[in-house]
């Protein structure tokens, strides 16, 4: 599997063409291979600030971009690292609060194609290479790493000993890589998930855990339990209260907490459980009012962004547009758990072959107006046909999102959904590129 990644700089760009040429051999699994990378640039995984090391199928990097802020709040430089980008491949890393500038970017990316060229390693490795080195070499006080594809052979499952690790939301995605049949592991497609996500679990270290079906629950458990690593349940070891605040308690005490400003009753949770693994771990204090101010500045791009004035909303008059790059049916709800106070919505989609085609339309119901169907930009995606039964309306197509939104009844809000990739090249257009 490849990523799509383009840079305006033309050394960057150098090093993304050689990127892109990596393929993964058929059927190879493991971490041999970032751990033989790793091994010949000297191991930088080893040399780290404290990591806070976050898992899930949604709410990953929301949890991420809670634990910077509030990290930030506190007066402490923060390494992050995200996926995917949404603009430019520079949003993977982040060094001591701002994106990785070109120059560095590409020395790092060519320094970990050239030592591991004859190991054939993947997109995923090289970046993860290229962003330990980073991190290893400039220097910060806490490190935020998101994993990739699962958890188990994620390329940054190479970490030893991270300061906590948690575990976000829970739901199908990618099946056709987490559920490759294979003996040993959980067969119930929701339990093999979970166990995928919580082998990043590592002895001694608290894996911090949202609450879950009890048989999910009883996975994640029996999974940390052979690695050694302690639990720490929502509903059991932290608990929080959602409404007009965020009420949090555990053994240390209890928090009154803002509401972030992302909206979405999720992002609350999210919020959460970023602050259960601040307070169970040892190797970082986080004060309460900073943890507050962390919450409230917090920014994370395409999850239910309203976009501001730019090129392609002009294009929308004085309707309001939702930009969120939800692909699956966990983000499909918390879509239409956000939608449904407001009035109906016009929804554009732009989704990848691969994914279900019901994720956002079934949960949306007679809350979509009209339903058009663009293309995600680079990659391989649904026609309209696949939409249609998860439809009551006609489903119409445009060659684009510029020309969906200008064929549009004249009132009525907007959706624009499916696909990150799509979410990015919408920021792109609309001169909305994240810092």
């Amino acid at each position: 599997m490849k990523d799509f990644a383009i840079s305006e700089d033309p050394a960057v760009q150098a090093q993304l063409d050689r990127l892109g040429e990596l393929t993964v051999p058929q059927g190879r699994l493991g971490l041999e291979t970032i751990a033989a990378l790793l091994d010949r640039l000297g191991n930088p995984q080893r040399h780290l600030p404290p990591v806070f090391h976050v898992a899930g199928t949604n709410g990953k990097g929301s949890t991420c971009t809670y634990l910077r802020s509030m990290l930030e709040a506190q007066g402490l430089t923060v390494h992050t690292a995200t996926k995917p980008h949404l603009v430019r491949y520079n949003e993977r890393i982040r060094l001591a609060g701002r994106l990785i500038e070109n120059d560095l970017l590409a020395a790092l990316l060519a320094e970990a194609l050239d030592v591991g060229e004859d190991l054939a390693p993947s997109f995923f490795e090289v970046t993860t290479a290229a962003m330990f080195l980073a991190f290893a070499r400039v220097p910060a006080d806490a490190c935020v790493i998101e994993t990739g594809l699962g958890g188990r052979f994620d390329a940054t499952n190479v970490l030893e000993a991270p300061a906590v690790c948690g575990i976000a939301t829970l739901g199908l995605d990618h099946e056709a890589f987490l559920l490759i049949p294979e003996a040993g592991v959980p067969q119930e497609p929701l339990a093999r998930i979970a166990f995928e996500k919580a082998c990043i679990a590592k002895p001694g270290v608290p894996l911090v855990t949202q609450i879950y079906p009890d048989p999910i629950t009883a996975t994640i458990t029996e999974t940390a339990a052979a690695r050694s690593a302690p639990v720490v349940r929502r509903g059991r070891d932290w608990h929080a209260a959602i409404g007009k605040t965020i009420e949090y308690h555990d053994a240390q005490g209890a928090l009154s907490l803002p509401l972030p400003r992302l909206p979405g009753t999720h992002q609350a949770d999210n919020v959460a459980l970023a602050v259960a693994m601040l307070r169970h771990q040892s190797a970082i204090t986080v004060s309460p009012d900073a943890m507050a101010r962390g919450i409230a500045s917090a920014k994370w791009p395409a999850r239910l962004q309203q976009l501001g004035p730019g090129p392609l909303t002009a294009l929308a008059g004085a309707r309001t547009i939702w930009l969120d790059g939800g692909h699956n049916p966990d983000a499909g709800l918390a879509i239409a758990r956000h939608l449904a106070d407001q009035p109906p919505v016009h929804v554009i989609i732009g989704m990848l072959a691969n994914k279900d085609p019901g994720a956002i339309l079934r949960p949306l119901g007679s809350h979509a107006l009209s339903v058009t169907i663009v293309p995600a930009p680079g990659h391989d995606a649904h026609s309209p046909a696949a939409f249609a039964p998860f439809s009551a309306i006609a489903i119409t197509s445009a060659p684009d999102v510029a020309a969906a939104l200008a064929a549009l009844p004249p009132s009525g809000d907007v959706l624009i959904t499916g696909s990150l990739y799509l979410a990015g090249d919408i920021l792109r257009r609309n001169d909305e590129v994240p810092d």
